[in-house]
């Protein structure tokens, strides 16, 4: 997922990205643990799964803040008892707990089907303990009031003149899987983004002057005097994510049925906005076709002047846009590789960043041949490394949008075309709404040839 927005260029030896900064239900009550249909399960499940997001919140005067109430229900997948979840407040990512007067941008308060602990990871995890154990296969579920103030920055959650971005800004439950509990902590660049697939069903209370994309199907209805209540249901998605501001729209409809829904700020590029919209159009019909089809049915495109580069969430995308465009199509391949094929980002985010930049490169015809280079491979570094590596070498992260799509494509020359398509085809199919590892991947590889790949993947720093 890029948060990294780029300006691509190419050259004989090496696609070359330049990185930029960084980038419904009330809840009053929570009904007790209730036995579920038996669920496959062990003790190394990903889990809580199940998942389920009823949220209510109603917005100021110009979408700067929101407040509300948010239930979740999820069940344990574990063969293991759950006796606490973890909510993860990425909004809080860039502010921490905040300061004297200053307080952290998301808020959690009233918890009932729990007790809730003391905000930790720099207050983007909050534990609440269940009152029970919770058995395999067993539901319950947890609600809260939600306070989301936007902060005053230009990033995925932040805001842009009179438009407000609020991506990660709705609290999401924490992962649990053979490694514990993933409660690594934030990162600006890059993601640190891990969670599994869920339903929302969101109620977005709004002055009728703003328009609200969102994750989703939405439709909008009058709500109270001089205001519009935007109602979105998102099926099997890992985070929902919306904006507010007087945008100006259009609609297309691509050959293969996906809506193409635009928001733009006056200011940005006309030219750019028609670009963006005819690359989105072109790329999710292309994507579904080669690794299946888009299963969300519209996606929005969320268009600025000065946003830094893209962000891609389920369903929407936040573009930086000039004449010439955008990392639209990037983005637009984010939809498969993270959103319907599931990956922890922090923990290996070339799974995403470079499938997503091999999509991209696909899609516009680029030159591979020879792009891989050794000469200047930093010394220690995998290009399956984590964020807690890329964080700490921040100027060799650009490695996992250039050398790893260039180790696909060699791939690609390696197995041949045709096999590289039924991979990825087959690959997209065995982990649509699930999670995939590298392990995963190089297994399916390998299960397309008669070759070693042990070779390959050393030389290309996979491991």
């Amino acid at each position: 997922m890029s948060s990294l927005p780029v300006w691509w260029s190419r050259t004989r030896r090496r696609l070359l990205v330049v990185l930029l900064a960084p980038l419904v239900a009330s809840g009053a009550i929570v009904a007790d643990a209730v036995a579920s249909p038996p669920v496959r399960a062990s003790a190394k499940a990903a889990t809580p799964d199940g998942l389920r997001y009823d949220v209510t919140l109603r917005s100021d005067a110009d979408g700067s803040r929101w407040t509300g109430r948010q239930r979740v229900t999820f069940r344990n997948a574990s063969d293991r008892p759950l006796r606490e979840v973890y909510v993860r407040l990425w909004g809080n990512g860039d502010d921490g707990c905040g300061a004297p007067g200053s307080p952290s941008p998301v808020t959690v308060t009233h918890v009932r089907g729990g007790t809730a602990g003391r905000l930790t990871v720099n207050c983007t995890a909050l534990r609440i303990t269940l009152p029970r154990p919770l058995a395999r296969g067993q539901r319950t579920a947890v609600a809260f009031d939600v306070s989301i103030t936007v902060p005053r920055r230009n990033s995925r959650f932040g805001r842009e003149g009179d438009f407000r971005f609020l991506g990660n800004a709705l609290p999401v439950l924490a992962v649990h899987d053979e490694k514990g509990w993933h409660l690594d902590p934030y990162v600006s660049v890059g993601e640190s983004f891990y969670a599994l697939a869920g339903d929302f069903r969101v109620r977005l209370d709004h002055p009728a002057a703003l328009k609200v994309p969102a994750t989703g199907r939405t439709l909008t209805r009058p709500g109270g005097p001089g205001r519009t209540v935007t109602l979105s249901g998102a099926h099997k998605v890992r985070d929902f994510a919306w904006a507010a501001g007087p945008f100006r729209t259009a609609t297309e409809t691509s050959p293969g049925g996906v809506r193409v829904n635009s928001y733009w700020a006056p200011g940005t590029s006309a030219v750019g906005v028609r670009l963006n919209r005819k690359d989105a159009v072109g790329a999710v019909d292309r994507f579904g076709r080669e690794f299946g089809r888009y299963p969300y049915g519209e996606i929005d495109l969320v268009m600025t002047p000065e946003f830094g580069g893209g962000m891609e969430y389920p369903g929407l995308v936040l573009l930086g846009t000039t004449e010439e465009g955008s990392a639209v199509v990037h983005e637009i391949a984010h939809q498969w590789w993270y959103g319907i094929v599931g990956n922890d980002e922090y923990g290996a985010p070339w799974l995403d960043e470079s499938f997503a930049q091999y999509a991209n490169a696909r899609y516009y015809g680029w030159d591979t041949q020879g792009c891989w280079g050794e000469e200047d491979w930093p010394r220690g570094a995998l290009l399956t490394n984590s964020m807690a590596y890329w964080s700490r070498h921040r100027n060799e992260y650009h490695l996992v949008y250039t050398a790893g799509p260039c180790a696909l494509a060699d791939l690609e020359r390696t197995l041949g075309s045709g096999p590289m398509a039924r991979l990825l085809e087959r690959y997209a199919r065995d982990h649509w709404y699930g999670v995939s590892t590298t392990a995963d991947f190089k297994r399916a590889a390998q299960g397309m040839t008669s070759k070693n790949l042990g070779p390959f993947w050393k030389e290309h720093h996979i491991q």
